[in-house]
């Protein structure tokens, strides 16, 4: 079944967010990744000191079927962040095809921001802003269905 959910961005605070959602839902996170945890990666230069601690992904079950997402904005090798915009629809979709096909569809007139590609974190992800500037981010893990 494909999944909706939404995804927060921060501009360093997404721990402290996070472990305020956390006291309000009463859950343990999913996954909590750090910029410094990312492996090497060509274009990006290493991560360290304090931009290496921001959260580079978290996850907080709210239910059995949403997760809310976030991450703190990638400094300066990422967009900058737009308080009202610092947010983006997420797609789990059931297949590969399925997460292209949403992507392709989705991005029609708009603008993608990330191909749809295979990740090192195990998942086929892309990212786009459709036509309307609603940003999205489709997904497909096997691992997950």
């Amino acid at each position: 079944m494909t999944k909706v959910n939404v995804y927060l961005t921060f501009n360093g605070n997404c721990e402290e967010a996070f472990n305020f959602y956390k006291s309000v839902f009463g859950n343990d996170f999913a996954y909590v990744g750090r910029f410094k945890d990312m492996p090497p990666m060509e274009g990006i230069p290493p991560i360290s000191g304090e931009a290496g601690e921001r959260i580079m992904h978290i996850g907080l079950p709210v239910s059995k079927e949403t997760v809310l997402m976030g991450s703190d904005t990638g400094g300066e090798w990422g967009p900058p962040l737009t308080v009202g915009n610092n947010f983006s629809i997420t797609i789990s979709a059931d297949s590969r095809e399925e997460a292209l096909r949403f992507h392709e569809q989705l991005s029609e007139n708009g603008q993608i921001t990330m191909p749809m590609s295979d990740t090192f974190w195990g998942s086929y992800f892309g990212t786009l802003t459709d036509k309307f500037g609603i940003n999205w981010m489709v997904s497909f893990d096997e691992n997950i269905q």
